[in-house]
């Protein structure tokens, strides 16, 4: 592992200083092109303002006119030219031809005149090849510091970079190798503003504080349910055994049996519940979108729990809408959504009491609302109220899962909506569903 490690460092930092040489080698090529070429342009405009120049003391005063100036300029003039007149093509004079030049570095630049006498003016290219060659020594000098900070940089880049994704590495070993879950990577000192490591490093540990939130839930859920599941589990057996002890009776074997079937679909109806909640908060919940209008969702819900409430002295109430509330969602589940929170109402509300369910829009979302006079929830215990196999203090009087909430809350975030609470204890509780409109 550690020599893959160092393979990728060193193919990082490779490739990191191959690209930098060969970027700020085309830099020096340019520049070496430009100076070269820069030099030559100016050689030739030298040749050419001189023959023109020449030219002009010729037609002046002829060949003398020519000949003193010619002199002048080589006496005063840094450069040196070479000179030459060929009159009519009969008689070629030359002017100035320095010593020690190589007749195959000339350069020439010649003008002819309107009688047929030509002005030849020259310049040799050996001082400006010699001022080249002293420039591309220079940056071959240039170049290799140029590799060495390439090299160097390139070392230090990939370390730098290669830091935070090594601690990356660790983490996650050291979870591999304790089983951990509450290890999280190390933030930099300073982390870059919008840099692509440090956004990996945060998404990672926000990645592990979901899954250690799932593991921490899964451990509640499986406590609470291993601890409800033991008391219908131990009145299956004490009927069972109640059943077997007593004399032989069919009615009394019959009774026992349906007492056993009850305890069995509460299991069955907690642990259904449960995995309909397990499948929406993971996304693997399947839903059988269609157009649903929420008034006749309440409207079933209204319909079954009417008995119940009356049996209870309660009034339910069901104001009617304006028009059809529609959103695009599955409608058994919205149906569930709406049976839960009036089974919840008609559940905590005293006799007397009053329970208001109305569908209605708002801002572009739908909302369902059941309004109740109940016993209402404490402050402290609202947060929990969605939590699997919750029950409050006052709330364990009446029977139930404490899966209801939890499993509306959980099919609401399915259909992308929210669900709210407003209760204070003795004045009720307000529960608000909000779906966007199809």
């Amino acid at each position: 592992m550690s020599s893959a490690r160092s393979t990728f460092a060193l193919r990082l930092g490779l490739w990191y200083a191959i690209w930098f040489v060969l970027g700020a080698m085309s830099i020096v090529f340019l520049t070496y092109y430009l100076t070269s070429a820069s030099l030559a342009m100016r050689d030739r405009q030298i040749l050419r303002s001189k023959v023109g120049e020449y030219a002009a003391a010729y037609v002046r005063g002829g060949f003398g006119s020519l000949t003193r100036t010619v002199q002048a300029e080589q006496a005063a003039a840094p450069e040196r030219l070479y000179v030459r007149v060929v009159d009519r093509g009969i008689e070629i004079k030359v002017l100035s031809n320095p010593e020690g030049w190589n007749p195959s570095r000339l350069e020439l630049e010649s003008a002819r005149l309107s009688d047929g006498t030509l002005v030849e003016v020259g310049k040799s290219s050996e001082e400006r090849e010699a001022l080249l060659a002293r420039f591309r020594a220079t940056l071959g000098v240039v170049t290799l510091l140029i590799i060495a900070v390439a090299l160097g940089g390139g070392w230090l880049a990939t370390q730098s970079a290669l830091s935070p994704i090594r601690r990356l590495t660790q983490t996650v070993r050291q979870i591999i190798r304790t089983g951990r879950t509450d290890a999280r990577v190390p933030l930099a000192e300073s982390p870059g503003d919008g840099d692509a490591i440090d956004e990996l490093t945060v998404l990672f540990n926000t990645m592990l504080d979901r899954i250690a939130r799932l593991v921490d839930a899964m451990r509640a859920s499986l406590d609470n349910v291993s601890h409800d599941l033991r008391t219908p589990l131990a009145r299956l057996r004490g009927t069972a055994e109640l059943a077997l002890a007593a004399p032989a009776d069919v009615e009394r074997y019959r009774e026992a049996l349906a007492d056993c079937v009850e305890e069995s679909d509460r299991m069955l109806a907690m642990l259904n519940a449960l995995m309909d909640i397990s499948e929406a908060e993971s996304g693997t919940l399947q839903l059988q979108r269609q157009p649903v209008d929420l008034n006749e969702v309440l409207e079933r819900a209204v319909a079954l729990y009417a008995d119940a409430a009356d049996a209870k002295g309660l009034t339910l109430e069901h104001p009617k809408a304006d028009g059809p509330v529609v959103v695009s969602g599955d409608r058994p589940r919205l149906e569930q959504v709406a049976a839960n929170l009036l089974d919840n109402a008609v559940k905590y509300t005293p006799t007397g009491g009053r329970i208001e369910a109305s569908v209605s829009s708002h801002d572009g979302a739908a909302q369902i609302q059941v309004r109740d006079t109940g016993i209402g929830i404490s402050s402290e215990e609202q947060p929990r109220i969605w939590d699997r196999l919750f029950r409050g203090d006052r709330s364990r009087a009446e029977r139930g899962l404490g899966l209801g909430l939890s499993l509306v809350k959980a099919i609401v975030i399915a259909h992308g909506g929210t669900v709210d609470v407003e209760s204070e204890p003795e004045r009720g509780s307000t529960f608000t569903v909000s779906l966007p409109l199809s």
